[in-house]
């Protein structure tokens, strides 16, 4: 039999050669696929954020049974706090049961119709069927999608901005998720999706700041959700009014093993009033190829002096339809224009935007196509 020793060092030695090939793949990965190492980075982030709770947990528990051993007397425990974990707010209350109210009041926020967590259904459906589904009992609804309900007064005008490129099958799958979320919560919405031609790399910040301007000549919305093709909430009491924007609302997505890679993480899904975006001067328009226009945004709202809010508990909880930023590439030059956010928040947003879309407007929805390139938004010395 092999001495203790020996096998110690035998098992250390294995352990080592474990962890050096995970390193030498994850580094592999990284040279090889460079158009993902961000979406890599943020889950290991995650996995780690994990197992540090994790050991925490096992800590609070081992401190309990210590602490419960040593000064428990005659039975009775010492009062001693163990609730370690993070405090959450209070959990709000909704309406009860047989509540009513009158189509000449506003609509409440908190509805009883808003059951909390919801099933996601990622399998693939048509166009022409998600529209007679959703469709069916309001064959007048008017093109573009504009819906509001009949029984109160909208709270919020929201307009909710998709932006895409080669992700048509995503579009049905969204709205037969979210268009009936959006009707429990009562909210006057439209759906604008701003659908990128020509060859340049993929500019998402650049879409949204075209689906604002657009959208503001259909309507006076409150406020704008910058909603990311692929995302589905998991609970429709993530209310998407606009009382408390700036906000992010895909605090949780299961990609990133339900944690928040880091705290300015502002991608997925956020919100912002009409009045705050225009005075941070929309999104940057600089970012070509996916990566770093989310941070930037954040860079722009804390420079306001504003404060990004996010929901509670497992409301901000999202699942991600695979195959995110398929044939997109990653924006290298990202870092450094990070580093000058502030000097270029006044000359590149929707000031200098130019463009020329083409709209159309489909039962539940408008669609804006737009050719993009550098030309249309150039920016000078900064």
């Amino acid at each position: 039999m092999m001495p203790t020793h020996l096998r110690f060092r035998r098992r250390s030695f294995l352990g080592l050669l474990f962890l050096f090939s995970l390193s030498t793949s994850a580094l592999y990965f990284i040279y090889s696929a460079p158009g993902i190492v961000n979406e890599y980075v943020f889950m290991v982030q995650a996995r780690g954020i994990q197992l540090r709770e994790n050991v925490r947990n096992i800590g609070s528990q081992v401190l309990e049974q210590v602490v419960r051993g040593a000064y428990s007397v005659n039975g009775t425990d010492y009062a001693y706090d163990f609730n370690v974990s993070e405090s959450e707010a209070p959990p709000t209350t909704y309406l009860p049961e047989g509540f009513t109210y009158l189509p000449s009041q506003v609509c409440p926020e908190r509805l009883l119709s808003m059951k909390g967590k919801l099933e996601v259904n990622m399998s693939e459906v048509s166009l022409e069927e998600v529209e007679k589904s959703l469709l069916e009992g309001e064959p007048n609804r008017t093109p573009g999608g504009f819906w509001k309900p009949k029984d109160c007064l909208p709270r919020w005008k929201v307009a909710i901005l998709v932006p895409f490129r080669n992700r048509h099958e995503h579009l049905p799958i969204l709205l037969r998720h979210l268009v009936p979320v959006l009707q429990r919560q009562r909210l006057q919405f439209a759906f604008y999706f701003v659908e990128q031609g020509g060859t340049e790399p993929f500019n998402r910040a650049m879409l949204f700041n075209v689906g604002f301007k657009e959208a503001m000549k259909d309507l006076d919305w409150d406020c704008l959700v910058f909603h990311d093709v692929d995302h589905l909430m998991e609970n429709d009491r993530n209310y998407y009014g606009c009382a408390d924007m700036p906000r992010h609302f895909a605090v949780k997505l299961d990609k990133y093993s339900y944690m928040l890679p880091y705290t300015e993480f502002f991608g997925g899904v956020s919100g912002m009033t009409v009045k705050q975006f225009k005075k941070i001067n929309g999104f940057p328009n600089a970012f070509w190829g996916w990566g770093g226009e989310d941070d930037d945004l954040w860079n722009r709202v804390r420079y306001a002096n504003y404060t990004v809010s996010r929901p509670h508990g497992e409301q901000g909880r999202y699942r991600s339809i695979s195959r995110h930023h398929r044939g997109e590439v990653q924006f290298l030059g990202r870092y450094s224009l990070l580093r000058h956010s502030k000097e270029r928040q006044k000359v590149d947003g929707l000031l200098n935007l130019n463009y020329s879309p083409l709209v159309s407007r489909r039962p539940l929805y408008t669609n804006i196509t737009v050719r993009l390139s550098r030309e249309l938004a150039p920016v000078g010395d900064y």
